[in-house]
């Protein structure tokens, strides 16, 4: 184990209030001491640092000129906020971050009051700034008073929509509020698009040696209205470069590029804006992701698990199945290399989906359209109308994003989109944000779409497959995060019957009609059932829509008992099939039916394993449901 960096100035921070006795020579060193400690917590817990290492500097800045809590500072996605957590009094829970019962790897608004605004998902953090700003201007916050409102934003965040909604309205609206675009030229995956051209360009021009000395004037570096009075300002124009004409058209004043990582630059510009800033403002930092550490690193150290310091040597169980992602990007590959027309596309996330791999194979037929699900998803339906076969492969959580586009673009339209529907169920260490719990009820409810659940790896590679050749309509296959269950994987997956089930085992009196990944802990529950006498039939439904109809109502008429097990929230699986036996009459034959879903909460992080006992969807719950809904009969049975 890792030996705790020696911090004495982070050892006399307890919040931020406590920077204000520094002198800024203390806080370049204390922000030294905060990158030590954070790599050295990270190297404890696990968990996305990088983007927190590259905001170390600025992180300190902020907290001392700004008056936090009273002003209000919100981190667009706040993979970066491990900095922000450490200096507002979680240092110590930070042995906890991502863990069950311990600090969130996000902010968090129950966690802290200097987590204004909760946020996971990219491109908010400017939308809840200019909203701080109004409810500021028109008395709202009478509690903490009119402080400013900053957004802190990163280069890839930036290509979603919503943030130049926020920007324009910002623009429009003239509200005194900061935009900070933490530049590092990397998100979780390279930068694509215009965007990121053009913000490459805003700092190309100038060495950055002098942009760096232009910085350290501060003022000459503000808009024009600014630069009265400015120290040195006459002598800094010319090496200065002032930039950021889109900004400008939004409404926006421009201030930068500056050196994120310099702190007289930071506190500089920083403390000017604070005090003659009377519009939207927009400063443009230029930084390093996982700087001090992993800046060498290929994702410059975006989420990691436990690890050497030393070595950088990641502490990971050794692996005896594959991933579902792989499989699934496996199979999508092999169905490729016969179909020119297959395309995959992915909204910044071409690791997390597996079509890395896609895309080292086929390169031209791979896209990545940055953090821009709703573009995403009507991109692939123009693609379907055009005679290809494009596949979606968005996370659950976030294809929430895309939810109109997937209605009104791909559904009415009867497009046929494939969507690959990873991270379904719960996730773990991300917690409630990241949480695929909603994709059945939000897709199935749809008509004439078909949609899936791979109960383990061999059935998610039939899905692709299946996928494939629909051909007349939109379709979906959800599958977990993590490993597969080790069964034997076919070599090419083949095409299932749209809207028909599987039998997994006869049984009498209980009949367990399993939906997705949860079929593993059904056979466990069976199995411990057969010991106490109870035999149930376990039947995989494969399909949520359409659903197979002929095999529910077999079921339904020759057990006692039904009872459907889904990794999703009340509205999905089971309601179709309630749905389905109250208008055919079976409930009146006195059949007890049961539905496991997920429960009507946000669960927060924990191990998958904790979070699925939280929700009461383990083998042991399942098996308890079954004893429950047969009540009086196995009590006289045991008797």
């Amino acid at each position: 184990m890792s030996e705790r960096p020696n911090t004495p100035l982070l050892d006399t921070v307890r919040q931020p209030a406590d920077l204000k006795y520094l002198s800024d020579e203390d806080l370049r060193k204390l922000a030294d001491e905060l990158r030590a400690e954070m790599i050295w917590t990270v190297s404890q817990t696990g968990g996305h640092f990088g983007a927190g290492l590259g905001v170390v500097e600025l992180t300190v800045a902020l907290h001392s000129v700004f008056d936090t809590p009273r002003d209000k500072l919100v981190w667009d996605v706040s993979h970066q906020c491990y900095p922000h957590k450490i200096l507002t009094g979680r240092r110590e829970q930070m042995l906890t971050i991502r863990q069950k019962d311990g600090l969130s790897g996000f902010t968090k608004r129950s966690e802290s009051p200097f987590d204004p605004f909760g946020a996971a998902h990219s491109s908010t953090s400017i939308s809840a700034a200019l909203g701080f700003a109004v409810a500021r201007d028109l008395g709202g916050d009478c509690d903490t008073g009119h402080g400013d409102a900053i957004a802190v934003i990163g280069d890839g965040a930036m290509s979603g929509g919503m943030a130049f909604e926020a920007m324009n309205n910002a623009g429009h609206l003239g509200k005194r509020m900061i935009v900070i675009l933490n530049d590092n030229e990397m998100s979780i995956a390279p930068p694509t698009g215009a965007m990121s051209s053009y913000l490459s360009r805003l700092y190309a021009g100038a060495p950055f040696q002098e942009l760096k000395a232009a910085a350290k004037g501060a003022v000459s570096l503000l808009p024009e209205p600014f630069q009265e009075g400015a120290r040195r300002a006459k002598e800094l124009l010319k090496s200065a470069t002032v930039g950021g004409t889109l900004f400008e058209e939004l409404g926006f004043s421009y201030v930068g590029p500056i050196d994120g990582h310099d702190m007289e630059s930071l506190l500089a510009v920083l403390r000017t804006v604070k005090v003659r800033a009377d519009g939207p403002i927009l400063i443009h930092a230029i930084t390093k992701k996982g700087k001090g550490y992993a800046e060498h690193r290929a994702d410059r150290g975006h989420a990691t698990a436990k690890f050497d310091i030393a070595t950088g040597e990641q502490k990971k169980a050794p692996s005896n199945a594959p991933s579902y992602t792989k499989v699934f990007a496996q199979s999508l590959i092999a169905e490729a290399v016969d179909d020119p027309k297959v395309v995959a596309v992915t909204a910044a996330m071409p690791d997390g989906t597996g079509l890395d791999l896609f895309a080292e194979r086929f390169p031209t037929r791979c896209f990545d359209v940055g953090i821009a699900e709703q573009h995403a998803v009507t991109f692939c339906a123009g693609m379907a109308a055009g005679g290809l076969k494009p596949f979606a492969a968005i996370y659950s959580t976030f294809l929430q994003r895309g939810y109109d586009q997937v209605v009104h673009d791909v559904a009415i339209q009867r497009l046929p989109v494939r969507f690959a529907i990873d991270r379904a169920g719960l996730v773990g260490a991300d917690g409630c944000t990241h949480a695929g719990s909603y994709d059945v009820g939000y897709l199935a409810n749809l008509p004439g779409f078909v949609v899936m659940a791979a109960s383990d790896e061999a059935e998610l590679r039939h899905m692709v497959r299946t996928a494939l050749e629909i051909y007349d309509r939109p379709s979906a296959f959800r599958f977990p995060r993590g490993e597969g269950v080790g069964v034997e994987l076919p070599e090419r997956g083949q095409a299932l019957e749209i809207g028909k089930g599987r039998m997994i085992a006869e049984g009498n009196r209980v009949a367990i009609l399993n939906f997705g990944a949860r079929l593993k802990e059904v056979q466990e529950a069976a199995e411990s059932l057969s010991q106490k006498g109870v035999t149930p039939t376990v039947a995989d439904a494969r399909f949520a829509k359409p659903l197979d109809q002929e095999m529910i109502l077999q079921l339904a008429r020759h057990h006692e008992a039904l009872i459907t097990v889904e990794e999703g929230a009340v509205g999905g699986f089971g309601s179709h099939v309630a749905q389905l036996l109250a208008e055919r009459g079976v409930f009146d034959t006195g059949l007890k039916y049961r539905s496991m879903v997920l429960p009507d909460i946000f669960i927060d992080q924990a191990s998958p394993a904790d979070m699925y006992a939280v929700a009461g969807m383990n083998a042991e719950d399942i098996e308890a449901k079954v004893l429950r809904t047969l009540g009086v009969e196995v009590m006289e049975k045991r008797a």
